[in-house]
């Protein structure tokens, strides 16, 4: 893991507690540092304040995504604004914890990111997992699980982690409403709760991307309860 936090009483007490969680922590104390650890030792994860000097941990996510490091990033954050923290997604970011934060809370954020980005279980030959399908499809959207690649018709889209998650469980439930507690416990291991804008931030950008003129829409929203992927 890679922490980067320049308050060094909060950066100390966050490496103790994570290395006795059992990680084993690198820190450093600004975006600088932040991003030249990562290009010398890519870490399996980067935990990154928001407000740092220099560069800040916003910064570091952007060149890190421009690079095309898909490595999870949690941010810490001082900001409690809706919009400051949809920034930290727009940036990359893939969670957010709000200071001041409960430890029991980061490493539970901690564990559902890398359960997302660690591999499946080898199957016994013969025999195929759960959700191994490597090819996937509904409402004109195609998808390439292995190759994490994804088509409306024949227009490839360019997709987030998130995001691709987030469209693979709404393709293998085609025609299917998902409440949103489902869903926030399929792609981020937790429900944020009725308060969380996430899971709206991250329709509306795979809207976006899905979205031709024309064409119709996809992704449809069942007030109060969540959303379903079909052709209308």
């Amino acid at each position: 893991m890679l922490l980067a936090e320049d308050d060094r009483a909060i950066r100390h007490a966050l490496e103790r507690a994570l290395s006795l969680e059992g990680y084993e922590v690198t820190a450093v104390a600004d975006g600088v540092e932040a991003l030249a650890q990562a290009h010398r030792t890519p870490p399996d994860v980067l935990v990154l304040d928001v407000m740092m000097p220099g560069i800040d941990g916003l910064q570091v996510c952007r060149v890190l995504r421009a690079e095309g490091d898909r490595t999870p990033i949690l941010m810490l954050t001082a900001l409690v604004e809706t919009a400051d923290r949809i920034a930290g997604l727009d940036a990359g970011a893939d969670d957010y914890v709000v200071k001041p934060f409960d430890v029991e809370e980061v490493f539970a954020r901690l564990r559902a990111l890398l359960r997302r980005t660690s591999p499946p279980a080898p199957a016994e030959p013969g025999r195929e997992t759960p959700g191994s399908d490597r090819l996937v499809e509904a409402a004109g959207i195609r998808m390439d699980l292995q190759a994490r690649r994804a088509w409306r018709g024949t227009r490839e889209l360019e997709l987030t982690r998130t995001e691709f998650e987030l469209l693979e469980l709404l393709v293998r439930n085609g025609g299917i409403v998902l409440d949103h507690s489902t869903i926030y416990d399929r792609i981020w291991g937790y429900d944020f709760g009725p308060g969380s804008k996430n899971l709206a931030v991250y329709v509306g950008y795979l809207r976006r991307k899905l979205d031709e003129p024309g064409a119709p829409q996809l992704i449809h929203t069942v007030r109060g309860v969540g959303y379903v992927l079909r052709e209308d």
